[in-house]
Order: structure tokens, then sequence, then C-alpha cells
């Protein structure tokens, strides 16, 4: 079963800043950024939490960036092992990029969202990257995906409007 334990945004209370950010209409599914919404977590400011979204696809795991290799899209920072993921990530970014903006997969799934992600804990399906808050629950996800990932797909459009009204605050 999938539960959150106490890291649910929604339980959280205080000056914790989402960054919503309006960009270019992006063609895709439900999967996608639909809103330009990027999890940048409690602090820190930048999307994964410094880490190369390109590396869990060409290297299937997690490595932090770094800042020397930093570009900005959706009005936030990316930062990348190297110059070579950077160039890949500008080529293709919804390759790459996480579903649900970064926030918890299976929080979506639920209906909500968590702010705190483990860049650690993620899994790559379908040739998508979905971001989890711990190991054992991104494990979990995995395999129960074939029902999972719809409820999430179905869930962002909702998430998202309540992120843009900070529902989660």
């Amino acid at each position: 079963m999938y539960a959150t334990k106490g890291g649910s945004a929604r339980g959280i209370r205080g000056s914790v800043v989402l960054f919503v950010l309006a960009g270019a209409a992006l063609v895709g599914g439900p999967w996608a950024l639909a809103d330009d919404s990027v999890n940048t977590g409690y602090f820190g400011g930048v999307a994964i939490m410094g880490y190369d979204t390109v590396a869990y696809f060409t290297e299937g795991r997690a490595r932090k960036g770094s800042e020397k290799f930093s570009y900005e899209w959706l009005g936030t920072p990316w930062h990348f092992a190297n110059a070579e993921h950077r160039e890949m990530f500008i080529s293709e970014p919804m390759k790459y990029a996480p579903q649900y903006g970064g926030y918890c997969a299976g929080e979506v799934a639920l209906g909500s969202v968590t702010v705190n992600i483990d860049p650690e804990a993620f899994k790559i399906i379908d040739g998508k990257l979905y971001l989890i808050y711990g190991k054992e629950p991104a494990d979990w996800f995995a395999a129960h995906a074939i029902e999972e990932v719809p409820k999430a797909d179905a869930n962002w459009p909702k998430v998202t409007e309540d992120l843009e009204r900070d529902q989660y605050h």
C-alpha cells in the first residue's frame, strides 16, 4: 500500500516557496509539464535538488549536477554533471524532464503533492522519469505502475490547478 509519511506538503505550514512558472505551451500528454510547474523543493531553487536529470537515463543512477553546467528552463535552473548532458537536455528537455514537474509521482497518483522528493528514489517507466519521496515507495510505485501512472496522469491537471492556487500550504 502506498502511504505518505510526515513529508506531505499538505501538512506543512510556513513559508514554503513553490515556483509555479508560466512559459511556452508544451506539447504532450497528461504526463507532460502541462502548466510548466517545476518542483524546486524547499531550499535552493533548483530543479531536482541539483541532480542531473539526463544521468538517470544515460547512467541509470542519480548523479549530482554542477552549477558549472547549468541551464535555465521554465524559469528554473537545472544542473548537469557535464556539458554533454546539458546539451542533451537543451536539445530534448521533455525527453529528460521528470514527470509531474518533479513532484512525487506517488503523491500525484493520490491527488496531492509532496515537495519532498529523494533524488535517489526514482524509476524510469516506459522511457519517462518518475521521482518519489523514498526508495521503498518508488519500488512500490514501479510495481504498480500500470495502475498508478494513469491515476497520476488523470490527477495532474487538478494538482496543477491546486498548485497555482497554492492549496498545499
